[in-house]
């Protein structure tokens, strides 16, 4: 039987193109755009836990402590694209306070630009901004990368 369009719009694979970045502060939401997106990821380093019984009962291994969360934002420059620069002099500038910490939502979209699966990046701190690549022999765009280091990763899925 041949797919339905529900059972096609429901089952098969986004594409990773159709995404939106937003970086939420204490003024409000700054939509940015970038043009890659990377380190979505969560983990846990293994602890072996053994007790006095380990050796009838054999070793335990349990999750030990989340590792920090890593994500690279790169982003074409423009003229008036000065956000990053600022929010990680503001980050170097107030260390201990938190305000420079900010919730980054990356937004997988469907067809109609709506949200479907969303993933926050809590408590983001940005940590590097690397320039472009200058080359004389080139065309490419100059192409900034940032990286952030985040406390937590929530994923929620929009069906």
């Amino acid at each position: 039987m041949p797919d339905s369009p529900a059972s096609i719009k429901t089952g098969y694979p986004l594409p990773a193109y159709n995404y939106r970045v937003t970086i939420l502060d204490a003024g409000g939401a700054e939509t940015v755009g970038f043009s890659e997106v990377s380190g979505l990821g969560m983990g846990y380093d293994p602890v072996t836990y053994r007790d006095g019984f380990s050796f009838a009962m054999g070793f335990q291994i349990i999750p030990g402590m989340p590792k920090p969360i890593a994500l690279t934002l790169k982003k074409g420059l423009a003229r008036n694209g000065d956000y990053l620069q600022r929010w990680l002099e503001q980050s170097y500038r107030e260390p201990g306070s938190g305000g420079a910490k900010r919730d980054v939502i990356i937004d997988l979209c469907d067809e109609t630009g709506q949200p479907v699966i969303r993933w926050t990046a809590a408590a983001a701190m940005p940590v590097k901004l690397d320039a472009p690549v200058f080359s004389a022999a080139g065309n490419e765009v100059a192409v900034a990368s940032m990286e952030l280091v985040a406390a937590r990763l929530q994923v929620e899925y929009h069906p």
